[in-house]
């Protein structure tokens, strides 16, 4: 990584970790990193629209595009960059959850969140609004729980919104 982003990255995990930690914020953040957890939030979205008549197209692209979203993001990108996670270089934090065992860059919890929360934004403002801010807050759990640098959830911001638009404009005739 080029040394003026990896300076950032590490200033700002050591901002969060010096500035934000107590132990009410230590709880809330595993719970809200866990809603992100191998997409479960999103996809159990997913299928109660799929099963809604009224909303199965939805739920159809918002399937879709987490499919597309695991294959590009750890089937892809994380070998591709294969970037180390933070605990693995800035030791002395405790671990608040187990580590992961992939790769750091992109942050997938975040590229998901993104992915689900912009389709979910596109198919209804209001609620969609709600998605967006839960998708920011688990973006922001990973760093909190320094298992992400913040270029990786920068990354994982972009590439899921992305994808979310590309998976709409590919789906934009798609009758259900």
């Amino acid at each position: 990584m080029f040394p003026i982003i990896q300076k950032f990255d590490d200033s700002l995990l050591y901002f969060i970790a010096e500035h934000l930690h107590t132990p009410f914020t230590d709880r809330l953040m595993i719970f809200i990193t866990s809603l992100g957890n191998s997409s479960l939030v999103w996809l159990s979205i997913a299928l109660i629209l799929v099963l809604s008549q009224k909303n199965r197209k939805w739920g159809i692209i918002l399937t879709l595009a987490l499919i597309f979203e695991l294959l590009l993001c750890d089937g892809i990108l994380k070998p591709l960059f294969a970037r180390e996670r933070p605990f693995t270089r800035l030791t002395g934090y405790p671990d608040l959850i187990r580590a992961p065992l992939s790769y750091s860059f992109p942050s997938g919890h975040t590229m998901s969140s993104f992915t689900a929360a912009v389709i979910l934004f596109a198919r209804e403002r209001k609620s969609g609004s709600i998605f967006l801010i839960l998708a920011s807050l688990i973006g922001f759990s990973r760093l909190y729980l320094f298992v992400h640098y913040p270029t990786d959830v920068l990354g994982g911001i972009v590439l899921g919104s992305a994808l979310a638009l590309m998976t709409l404009w590919l789906t934009k005739d798609l009758k259900a």
